[in-house]
């Protein structure tokens, strides 16, 4: 019997552990820092056992980790590298789905020495971005040929039929993550252009990039994702003319986001004096103006008409509205006897973070839907060839998430390969060896996430 610690019980959690448990030898612990979550997922089951740990007790984790065969962070990717250690100090094999960074690169040597792997990147973006990536390229290497041109976009939205609000997207944990994401800047290389993007511009720099979506056509936007570059490596293509990874929203996305950006509502700077004010006050002090007419303030400020799609859109989220600010944070000291000497902080980021979480969630019964396509141009001695690789993923209905699925069934796949010994690599490794990504890929079409590829000479 094989023993598994998974830690963390998040959004992405509940199809791993399910996969996990349907493995006849497997054992599998769920460790949260809120109990109920864990003991939700293992749901009685006789292989299951929930318990309850804080990510930042480590002698906790390493008690887990010290009983098992492999452990899971499914964590916020800061915690990574300490469990990483941990795992080593055991002998323990460990997957995460998080990108690579440089402390946990940096315990390469470590891993290799104690014979363990750690798996990182295995889920959808980054994780089948990278194996059908590079199914495709070994492919065009293995044929005599060299890819000159990759452009790779994803995106996690609502299915059409899901698509009711003005903003094109729904969010079914916090958005922080995702509004922070817009702050980046971007570097790519596009038609032998080195590209750089600060990242107050990066939602000017869109496209749109149509993908058939259960028959129909959509004209998605398209925006570069921070730095394309360090894939060329990773991926192993040598001088292409052009290197692009980018993200997918709806189309309006980018102009709003663009006008939520330049208001100030992505800044982390506490604001003071808000206490008890309403949307359209808070509204009113990041323009700099009265609260007579809000509307014709917010449009002035962003240079934009009363009628703008975008005035029209944050109206929808209720920024000119007289409701009352979500409660901003006591900040000012200790607990102290005269309550009145604390100050009360409202940070534009959180206001506008708990507002689209209110009002852009799914509603039961419906589905997400997760978009990844692959285009590359590939050169050969007698001619060029253009590949397109597409998949089209949905959530179920009153069950997982696409992004549930997409994230957290590659790794649960990895992790039955590594401790049947089908995969035997060690280190720090991503899943761009054949010998992850072919058999990972295979199980992965077999359970529906698959890809449509079509190759055209040019």
């Amino acid at each position: 019997m094989k023993r598994i610690v998974v830690f963390g019980a998040g959004m992405v959690a509940g199809a791993h552990v399910d996969y996990l448990l349907n493995v006849p030898d497997f054992q599998v612990t769920v460790a949260s820092r809120t109990l109920d979550k864990a003991q939700a997922l293992v749901k009685d089951h006789p292989r299951g056992h929930a318990v309850q740990v804080n990510s930042d007790d480590e002698a906790a984790l390493a008690a887990l980790i010290a009983e098992a065969d492999l452990a899971v962070s499914l964590l916020p990717y800061a915690y990574h590298p300490a469990v990483a250690r941990l795992c080593i100090q055991h002998g323990v094999h460990m997957v995460t789905t998080s990108y690579v960074k440089e402390a946990m690169a940096a315990l390469d040597g470590a891993a290799r020495a104690a014979g363990v792997i750690l798996l990182n990147e295995i889920g959808v973006d980054p994780g089948i971005d990278h194996m059908t990536a590079m199914r495709i390229i070994h492919g065009v290497q293995a044929r005599g040929g060299r890819i000159v041109k990759f452009v790779s976009w994803c995106g996690g939205l609502p299915a059409p039929e899901a698509n009711d609000n003005p903003f094109g997207y729904k969010f079914s944990w916090s958005p922080k993550g995702v509004l922070l994401a817009g702050k980046n800047p971007a570097h790519y290389l596009w038609d032998g252009q080195d590209v750089v993007i600060p990242g107050g511009e990066l939602f000017d720099h869109y496209w749109t990039v149509p993908v058939a979506v259960e028959g129909e056509t959509i004209g998605f936007d398209g925006y570069p994702n921070r730095d394309s570059l360090p894939y060329m490596q990773t991926y192993g293509i040598e001088a292409p003319q052009t290197f692009f990874r980018g993200t997918l929203r709806y189309p309006g996305w980018c102009q709003t986001l663009r006008k939520i950006a330049e208001l100030g509502l992505l800044e982390e700077t506490p604001l003071e004096g808000l206490e008890n004010a309403t949307f359209a006050q808070f509204t009113a002090r990041l323009t700099g103006s009265d609260q007579h007419n809000v509307r014709a303030a917010l449009a002035a400020y962003l240079d934009l008409t009363l009628d703008s799609p975008v005035i029209d859109n944050l109206a929808w989220l209720g920024f000119l509205s007289d409701e009352p600010l979500p409660a901003g944070r006591v900040a000012g000291g200790r607990v102290a006897e005269r309550i009145e000497t604390q100050r009360i902080e409202t940070i534009p980021i959180d206001v506008l973070t708990a507002r689209m979480l209110q009002k852009m969630q799914y509603a039961p019964g419906e589905r997400d839907m997760l978009v990844l396509q692959h285009q590359f141009e590939a050169a050969y001695p007698d001619g060029r060839e253009r590949i397109v690789s597409t998949m089209v993923d949905f959530g179920q209905p009153h069950g997982y998430t696409s992004m549930a699925r997409t994230v957290g069934l590659p790794a649960a796949i990895a992790v039955k390969l590594i401790l049947h010994g089908q995969i035997d690599l060690l280190g720090v490794q991503t899943p761009v060896a054949p010998e992850i990504y072919t058999p990972v890929l295979e199980e992965l079409e077999a359970l529906g996430i698959r890809f449509v590829e079509t190759f055209e000479r040019i």
